[in-house]
């Protein structure tokens, strides 16, 4: 460790001290204290809580009550939705549902917007959105015979209002947004974009994944129509644990979703004839849910709860301006540049760092120092706060470590590999 810097790791020490969320990191499962995680932004810690009670549900529930727990179960993606709703996204009791994947949960409300626009041709999306997004669109434009705009945005900055003002036309139908750039974290103002869209009679679909749980999202303040997000990021809901959706309340009734299941039927046990849909959020159910997943969520958002959003975003701003501060000192007379925005109101909870050999110093990291972020293409370095378990101490070692591996350029020894992206 080179001892010439203006940022001593005292004052990280000094600032994890003083920090009034440093207790939450001992609810979650930290088994190896010499790794430094900073990818939380892709899959979130363990609760140490989950492990127990998913045995009892695995125990008491499957195992002794078998069929009669379903009694129990049956309201859960209801249950833990309004949850969510009232503590993380700012919306009201019966808006949101746990279900699904967020892919899935994507399809069902663009295809429902789409339907509830009859006449207008036209999609508008980021073209730097995730792909998975990108790629949904693209099928329903070619199955119905849409035209699907993308608009260019900065890929550090991230879009620009003035371009999506200039897209929006009466013959929009839906438009199709991240709050959180999954590549550069630049962040939206959700209350603007929806303001704009409404006045072109257009709807919203936002995806929150890297929002939700870590910066403040007010759903119903901002007058959003549709959202769907991720519960294993920020949330701490598991691998692949199911997705939430969300839908304004005077929007339900008239949006009908393209996958017909009996989760979403009107008397669903008298296993009616004709899909006649219930008239609330449950519409946009389907079928059975992974129940062990969907449990997952409960020991998580029990941890969360307990926590202001607006606090859980004061310290993920000062862990970015940190982290900030310590790459402008070291990394950038290796070539580094930060590829995110700078100005903390315009960026979510993780930061880009562009170089040329990105992908090589990402494996790097893991392999040689034991720092655990993500590469994204084409070289961006990505690294995550999570407030409740990051610490100051691992942003200032995981930095300094990524400085000590590009001084002594030991990542040239591995291979180039596009294939591998995280």
């Amino acid at each position: 460790m080179s001892m010439e810097t203006k940022v001593a790791r005292d004052t990280a020490a000094d600032l994890d001290a003083a920090d009034p969320l440093r207790a939450f990191r001992h609810e979650f499962v930290c088994p190896e204290p010499e790794t430094i995680y900073l990818d939380g932004n892709s899959l979130g810690r363990l609760p140490t809580a989950t492990a127990g009670f998913l045995g009892q549900v695995v125990r008491d529930g499957w195992g002794a009550g078998l069929v009669r727990s379903w009694e129990t179960w049956i309201s859960w993606s209801r249950q833990l939705g309004d949850r969510l709703a009232a503590h993380t996204l700012g919306a009201r009791p019966g808006e949101v549902v746990i279900s699904d994947s967020t892919s899935v949960n994507l399809y069902k409300l663009a295809t429902a917007a789409l339907d509830a626009r009859p006449g207008r041709r036209t999609i508008v999306a980021d073209i730097d959105d995730f792909p998975t997004n990108r790629y949904i669109l693209q099928g329903l434009a070619e199955q119905r015979g849409l035209r699907l705009v993308t608009l260019r945005s900065d890929p550090d900055q991230g879009l620009d209002l003035d371009v999506l003002r200039r897209a929006l036309s009466d013959d929009v139908a839906l438009v199709v947004l991240s709050l959180v750039s999954y590549r550069s974290g630049a962040l939206l103002d959700m209350a603007a974009v929806n303001g704009a869209a409404e006045r072109a009679g257009a709807l919203v679909l936002w995806d929150l994944s890297h929002a939700a749980g870590v910066v403040p999202v007010r759903l119903g303040a901002a007058q959003a129509d549709l959202a769907v997000g991720s519960t294993y990021k920020y949330l701490n809901g598991g691998p692949g644990s199911p997705a939430f959706l969300y839908v304004r309340k005077d929007l339900q009734r008239q949006l009908r979703q393209p996958i017909w299941g009996w989760f979403g039927q009107r008397d669903q046990f008298r296993m009616g004839e004709v899909y006649d849909p219930v008239g609330d959020i449950d519409r946009f159910l389907v079928g059975t849910p992974p129940l062990l997943s969907l449990a997952a969520i409960q020991p998580a958002l029990e941890v969360i709860e307990r926590v202001p959003i607006s606090r859980l975003r004061e310290k993920s701003v000062q862990l970015g301006a940190f982290a900030i501060e310590l790459a402008g000192e070291w990394l950038t007379p290796h070539g580094f540049r930060l590829a995110s925005p700078r100005d903390p109101a315009r960026r979510g909870s993780h930061i880009a760092l562009a170089h040329p050999e990105a992908s090589r110093i990402s494996r790097g990291l893991r392999s040689e120092k034991k720092v655990i972020c993500d590469f994204r293409p084409p070289d961006r370095l990505r690294i995550g706060f999570a407030p409740l378990y990051t610490r100051f101490v691992d942003v200032w070692d995981g930095l300094d470590r990524l400085r000590a591996l590009v001084e002594s350029r030991g990542y040239e020894q591995l291979p180039v590999d596009m294939s591998r992206v995280t």
